[in-house]
C-alpha cells in the first residue's frame, strides 16, 4: 500500500536539479585548533564548505543526519542583531546553490537569521526524495537550529514554498509555540494539484488541507493570481482554513516562479516580520492565545489591513468543508465575516484597505530586492507537474 504513495509522489512531486548546482566539501580544520571538536560538531552534524557559490563570512553549512538515515545539507545565514530565525523549505526543481543568493538577500532585507536546506536526494543531500524523507529532513534541520544555533521555538518562522509547504505545515502542526508560518504558492495536497478531488485519499501526499487547521500561530499565504502550476485557489483555500490568519498577499499577474521579483513581495514580508516581532511569545496553555490578545495594535503605522482577501473581485469565494468535501470549488460561500470575527488574527478586521495586487503587470526592477534577484538570474523553478508519459 505504501508503494502506491511512493509511486504517486515520484510521478508528480520531485524534480531535483541534475547535476547539483553546488558542491559540499569537508571543512579543513587546524590539527591543534582548541575548538576543533565544536567545529566538527556531533555525529551527524558536521560543518562543510559549499563550493560553486560565493564564500561569505556570515554563512555556515552543515551536513545533518536525519532519523531516516539520510544526510542533508543545510546552510545558516547569520544576521547580526536578528531576533527571529526563518527556516525555509524551498520549491521543487531547486537546490541550495540556486537559492543561495535569495537566502542571503532575504536574511538581510528581513533582518532574520535564515536556515535553508536541501531535501534528501536534492543537491548534495544523500538518499532519495520522498514525502516521509522531507518530514525527517525538516525535523533534522529544526533540531539543528535548536541545539546548534540556540534558536527557540517561539522565535522561529517556518517558510514553505510550493512542495515545501508540505514539510512546513507538517512540522508547524506539531509545534505549539512556533512564532509564525509563511506558505508561498502552497498546495492543498499533491493529488489536488492534478485533480479536483473532493476527499482526501490515503495515497495522497502532503495533505496540507488537513494540517493547516492544526497550526496555532499566525499564517501568511502568498500566491500569484496567474499561477499556472498550482492554481491560486489552493492558496485561498488554505488561508480560509488557517486558524490565525494574517493579511494574505495575492500577487496580481504573478506566476509560480517569479513572485520574488514583484516589489510587493518583499514589502509584504517585511511588514509581516515586523508585526510578528512585536507579538508576545505564544502561550502554550491556550490555543487561541497564539496570535496575542489584540495583535493588530502592534502593526506599524500605514500598513494595509483586512480580514478579507486582498483580491476584492471575489464576492462568492469557493467553500471548503472542513470535515467532508475538500473540493474548494463545490459551492459558493457566504460572508467570511461571521466566522472570521471569532478568530484571533494578526490583521485588522475593521478597516477596509486598498488591494495589495494593484497592478496587472510585473514591476520593472524598481525595487532593490527584485533588481538583485534579476541580477543574479534567479530562476526559482518549481515545475510541480506530471512528467511526460514514459515507458518507465
Amino acid at each position: 500500500m505504501g508503494g502506491v504513495t511512493s509511486t504517486v509522489a515520484a510521478r508528480f512531486a520531485f524534480f531535483p536539479p541534475t547535476p547539483p548546482s553546488y558542491g559540499a566539501e569537508p571543512l579543513p580544520l587546524p590539527a591543534a585548533a582548541p575548538d576543533a571538536g565544536e567545529a566538527k560538531g556531533k555525529e551527524g552534524n558536521v560543518v562543510v564548505e559549499l563550493t560553486g557559490v560565493p564564500r561569505r563570512g556570515n554563512v555556515e553549512a552543515r551536513r545533518l543526519r536525519t532519523k531516516r538515515g539520510t544526510d542533508v545539507v543545510a546552510m545558516y545565514v547569520r544576521q547580526t542583531g536578528a531576533k527571529l530565525t526563518l527556516l525555509y523549505s524551498h520549491g521543487n526543481a531547486a537546490d541550495l546553490g540556486q537559492m543561495y543568493e535569495l537566502f542571503v538577500e532575504l536574511s538581510a532585507h528581513l533582518n532574520v537569521n535564515l536556515m535553508g536546506y536541501d531535501y534528501s536526494g536534492y543537491g548534495q543531500s544523500s538518499g532519495k526524495p520522498s514525502e516521509q524523507n522531507t518530514y525527517a529532513d525538516i525535523e533534522a534541520v529544526y533540531r539543528c537550529l535548536i541545539e546548534t544555533y540556540a534558536a527557540a521555538e517561539e522565535n522561529i518562522i517556518l517558510y514553505g514554498q510550493s512542495v515545501g509547504s508540505g514539510p512546513t505545515l507538517d512540522l508547524a502542526s506539531r509545534l505549539p509555540r512556533l512564532r509564525a508560518v509563511v506558505v508561498h504558492s502552497p498546495i492543498l495536497s499533491g493529488l489536488r494539484v492534478m485533480y479536483p478531488v473532493k476527499h482526501t485519499y490515503w495515497f495522497d501526499i502532503y495533505k496540507n488541507i488537513d494540517k493547516i487547521p492544526l497550526v496555532r500561530c499566525p499564517v501568511l499565504v502568498i500566491h500569484g493570481t496567474a499561477d499556472e502550476v498550482v492554481d491560486c485557489s489552493h492558496g485561498r483555500a488554505l488561508w480560509e482554513l488557517a486558524k490565525v490568519k494574517y493579511e494574505p498577499l495575492w500577487v496580481k499577474g504573478g506566476n509560480h516562479c517569479n513572485l520574488e521579483l514583484y516589489p510587493e513581495y518583499i514589502k509584504h514580508l517585511k511588514k509581516f516580520v515586523g508585526a510578528i516581532e512585536k507579538l508576545p511569545p505564544p502561550d502554550d496553555e491556550s490555543p487561541e492565545s497564539s496570535g496575542a490578545s489584540d495583535p493588530t495594535q502592534t502593526e506599524p503605522e500605514g500598513t494595509e489591513d483586512s480580514r478579507k482577501s486582498t483580491d476584492h473581485r471575489e464576492n462568492t469565494r469557493p467553500s471548503i468543508d472542513h470535515r467532508k468535501s475538500t473540493d474548494c470549488r463545490d459551492k459558493p460561500r457566504g460572508s467570511t465575516d461571521r466566522r472570521d470575527k471569532r478568530r484571533k488574527s494578526v490583521d485588522n478586521p475593521d478597516r477596509p484597505r486598498a488591494s495589495v495586487d494593484q497592478s496587472d503587470r510585473p514591476r520593472k526592477s524598481v525595487d532593490r530586492f527584485g533588481g538583485m534577484m534579476k541580477a543574479v538570474r534567479l530562476r526559482n523553478i518549481d515545475c510541480f507537474k506530471v512528467p511526460a508519459a514514459s515507458g518507465s
